[in-house]
């Protein structure tokens, strides 16, 4: 089969390798689109160790060709998304049972959009922030992946005011078609809220934007922190502060929720899938590339030069 291979230098090359078996509790997926996202830009550079040469890829749609011990053979042509620890980026790649969901009459292309991204967001807002009706919530990257779907999952969960912030105009005009109230440039946040205290940030970001977003929330309010775009370095809080106003630092990690509780992850994305389907949720893909073009994908995520969400097309 064919496959990317990111090898020892950090240079992607498209080889000839065995096809997988899947072991038991997993299942083989006959991959027709595999999702981009920020975990390849942490593999390239080396945040997540890994040993080379690695196939990487963490979220695929396709049919399944093959189940090991455990399994219901009967899934056998069933289509599915699915999300992996490696190997999406491959005609044939393994992936988690638990972690693999039917689509029903779903494209595999549509499907291939929503991956850990989707599960996430809905998380955030509803398991993490548990956003309540009429409060307001502020999302950093807001025309990302999972800042445009948690826009989305914020309105359906009766937020009063949904303010995003993006690093760039184009963006803003591109998130501004998933509900924001408002949009901020990150160089104007936080001083563009004025005198608004968001009860819920939602922060990808991380570095000196992690502080203000604790500093500017209302009484009672909630900061999620799910990822470090800017830097790797700590974040201090005091919790007495933190206390005397009521303010909750949280942190949400898919990553490894994934692997200590599967079927709360599970359930997540099948309430996405549901609320997809019934067209009340999208998720927007707009870049497909070639096996062969990972390489540009990768560095375009990297750049913040993408928004909404990128594919890559395997079959």
């Amino acid at each position: 089969m064919k496959a990317v291979v990111l090898d020892a230098d950090d240079h992607y090359r498209v080889a000839e390798l065995d096809e997988p078996v899947p072991g038991p509790g997993q299942v083989a997926i006959r991959v027709a689109y595999a999702g981009i996202q920020w975990g390849d830009t942490m593999v390239r550079d080396g945040h997540f160790p890994v040993p080379r040469p690695f196939v990487p890829g963490f979220e695929a749609s396709g049919h399944i060709v093959a189940v090991g011990e455990g399994i219901d053979a009967s899934r056998v042509g069933e289509p599915v998304t699915a999300l992996t620890t490696a190997g999406a980026y491959a005609e044939v790649a393994l992936a988690p049972a638990v972690l693999t969901w039917g689509i029903g009459d779903m494209p595999l292309r549509t499907a291939a959009g929503l991956g850990w991204g989707a599960p996430t967001a809905y998380d955030l807002i509803n398991t993490a922030a548990r956003v309540r009706p009429g409060e307001s919530v502020l999302i950093h990257a807001a025309a990302g992946s999972v800042g445009t779907l948690a826009a989305q999952f914020a309105r359906l969960a009766g937020a009063g005011r949904i303010v995003g912030v993006v690093g760039t105009a184009t963006r803003a005009e591109y998130a501004a078609q998933f509900g924001y109230d408002q949009l901020l440039l990150r160089r104007e946040f936080p001083a563009g809220l004025g005198d608004e205290k968001p009860d819920v940030i939602l922060d990808p970001v991380g570095g000196s934007t992690r502080t203000a977003g604790i500093e500017q929330l209302a009484a009672h309010g909630r900061l999620v922190a799910y990822g470090n775009l800017a830097t790797h370095d700590p974040v201090l809080a005091s919790t007495n502060d933190l206390l005397m106003h009521g303010k909750s630092l949280l942190t949400y990690n898919s990553n490894l929720l994934g692997q200590t509780h599967p079927e709360r992850l599970a359930d997540s994305a099948r309430r996405v899938l549901s609320l997809v389907a019934d067209g009340k949720v999208r998720t927007d893909i707009t870049t497909e590339y070639a096996l062969e073009d990972l390489a540009v994908a990768v560095q375009h995520l990297a750049e913040g030069t993408t928004h909404g969400k990128s594919i890559l097309r395997v079959a």
